[in-house]
């Protein structure tokens, strides 16, 4: 019997040494190795694929907190006393970094697939452990400034988890390949048996992952109802600049039918509208005022408020990227704003016949209009002849001497202290607004407003939810939601649901099945059938043939001296016969 190698044919492997050349700095083919990998490569491996998945959350929590950039920046001005978009570097290393994160796992996953020796370059490992702890800072200086904006991430699911759920079908379903082809190896070890658990378990969940969905758009499209009205808060900000009468104007045209603003109270009585305590952000108080640019706003006059631009900021500073889609006739009107008086735009709500949403501020104690504020603020709305079922206040002190306008709370209370406060509807953030929550509301004929609604899934699953009406940042935006972006009913989900866990299914099965029969048939192969090249008519331009070897013995029971062996180079196979060695 005649034992022999096959021939060593080596063809040019283009997409190997991409993958093993960028990965690992192994471009030529006597650098790369399919050992198995070493356990301190494995641990990198293990390290870029933790990276990935907590840039994957840090890029989803971006993605959907986008509703509330508004709102970070206006925190992160607080702290640092300058109006920057900070979200703008955030977002541009977030995406770099989880471009090269996901690039690198991608190489990896070709070579677990391909076979090849795990190595990753020691600038790769430099770039994973940076982009790692990057992150880590990142999520760390975002919980301490920003914590309450992690709530947004669950709300989120509401809209997203039943194509976050395809998604992770798709994924465990691929990774199949990978986990079959290491599990039905000749050798067995504790480890693979630990692997295909774990890999079992993750698919399980992915399978009843739905049954823990809490999805309201999950409805029949005859019980939707109408759609909620949308309160232009501060008017409409992102086009012109907060609490002025232009974006007042704006939320109106873009089909707000009220509008919310915050009051102040000046030292001479006069309310005003302001966001923040001081007037640096929205007026030039720094070019007229220098010495009093950080005193609290309510301690200016209204001759003195009033001799500020409450536009000129805008443009400058373009905090929302909308100042360069607006005509020269915008900027001119928008660059000679002034601050604008409750009675201003109480007066404009009433002709559009519309309504109004008051956050007044306290003046603080030391204030000569500490004991009054209350009557300075009827006495405008009085002043602006609007009716007073049109005003809605928000403020939790003096409700006792608040006859005639409706009032609402800004605090998440049961129906029964609603009740007993005189209370009639809820102003809340979206993340108090709890789809339990807002059902038992609605049940017991509770208004409920939610803010801030910028984004169109969060205002469609609000929609669903049955909310009467939101408060937005962007009503340009929402007015492009005629409908809930996607509504199905339980039917047709469930459908989806089952049909995709079961082509799921069977694919991984039929992977698995494919790959041990796969690995049976290599356990079986016949050395003496072995093609001794599978390219052996290409011309030699296609095919260079690097080592030649054949090695033969003779067995006691075996061939004779005259018997030979023959390679026909014309059909790539190993043939014995008696004679000369022939070719």
């Amino acid at each position: 019997m005649v034992k022999h190698q096959p021939l060593q044919v080596y063809e040019k492997q283009v997409f190997v040494s991409f993958v093993t050349g960028i990965y690992g700095c192994r471009w030529k083919r006597y650098q790369r190795s399919q050992d198995d990998s070493s356990r301190w490569e494995c641990t990198w491996f293990v390290i870029l694929c933790s990276s990935f998945l907590l840039l994957l959350f840090w890029a989803y929590f971006w993605l959907v907190a986008q509703n509330d950039f508004n709102e970070f920046n206006w925190l992160v001005y607080n702290r640092s006393g300058e109006w920057r978009d900070e979200t703008i570097p955030i977002l541009a290393s977030t995406t770099v970094g989880f471009s090269y994160i996901t690039f690198l796992l991608i190489l990896a996953l070709f070579h677990i697939s391909l076979g090849q020796q795990l190595n990753l370059y020691w600038v790769h490992k430099i770039g994973v452990l940076a982009t790692l702890l990057t992150t880590i800072s990142g999520v760390i200086s975002v919980d301490d400034i920003w914590g309450d904006e992690w709530d947004i991430l669950l709300l989120s699911l509401q809209s997203t988890a039943p194509f976050l759920h395809i998604g992770a079908l798709v994924t465990v379903t691929a990774i199949s390949w990978l986990v079959a082809g290491y599990v039905v190896r000749r050798e067995r070890s504790n480890f693979q048996v630990m692997m295909l658990l774990i890999y079992m378990v993750i698919l399980l969940a992915v399978y009843l992952a739905p049954l823990t969905f809490t999805c309201p758009c999950i409805m029949d499209r005859h019980s939707l109802r109408p759609r909620p009205e949308i309160i232009g808060r501060r008017g409409a900000p992102m086009l012109a600049p907060e609490n002025t009468m232009v974006s007042f104007n704006r939320a109106l045209q873009y089909g707000s039918s009220s509008l919310e603003a915050d009051i102040t109270i000046s030292v001479d009585g006069v309310p005003f509208l302001m966001r923040d305590r001081t007037l640096k952000r929205t007026t030039d108080v720094r070019k007229v005022f220098p010495v009093r640019q950080y005193d609290d706003a309510s301690f200016f006059n209204w001759t003195e408020i009033r001799s500020l631009n409450a536009g000129q900021w805008f443009l400058e500073s373009d905090p929302y990227w909308t100042v360069g889609s607006l005509t020269a006739r915008d900027r001119s009107r928008i660059g000679n704003q002034t601050v604008c008086s409750l009675v201003e735009m109480l007066r404009l709500v009433a002709r559009a016949n519309g309504s109004a949403l008051l956050n007044v501020r306290r003046p603080p104690p030391e204030h000569p209009r500490y004991r009054s504020w209350f009557m300075d603020t009827l006495w405008a709305v009085q002043k602006a002849g609007i009716t007073q079922k049109r005003v809605t206040w928000t403020p939790d002190t003096d409700r006792g001497r608040v006859r005639g306008l409706l009032q609402t709370a800004n605090e998440k209370l049961s129906v029964e202290e609603m009740r007993q406060r005189g209370i009639t509807s809820l102003t809340l953030h979206y993340s108090k607004a709890s789809h339990k929550d807002l059902q038992e509301y609605l049940a017991n004929n509770v208004s409920v407003t939610v803010y801030p609604v910028n984004e169109g899934w969060l205002y469609s699953i609000l929609w669903c939810s049955g909310v009467p009406s939101v408060s937005s940042d962007a009503p340009q935006v929402l007015r492009k939601v005629p409908y809930p972006i996607w509504l199905m009913s339980r039917k047709a989900y469930d459908f989806i649901w089952i049909t995709s866990d079961l082509v799921s299914f069977a694919v991984v099965v039929g992977i698995f099945s494919f790959q041990k029969w796969r690995m049976r048939g290599m356990q079986n192969y016949n050395p003496e059938q072995i093609m001794l090249s599978a390219v052996a008519r290409r011309s030699s331009r296609e095919v260079n043939i690097m080592k030649e070897k054949l090695i033969f013995s003779e067995l006691n029971n075996g061939l004779s001296s005259t018997e030979e062996l023959c390679l026909y180079p014309e059909n790539g196979y190993a043939t014995y016969t008696h004679g000369e060695l022939s070719h």
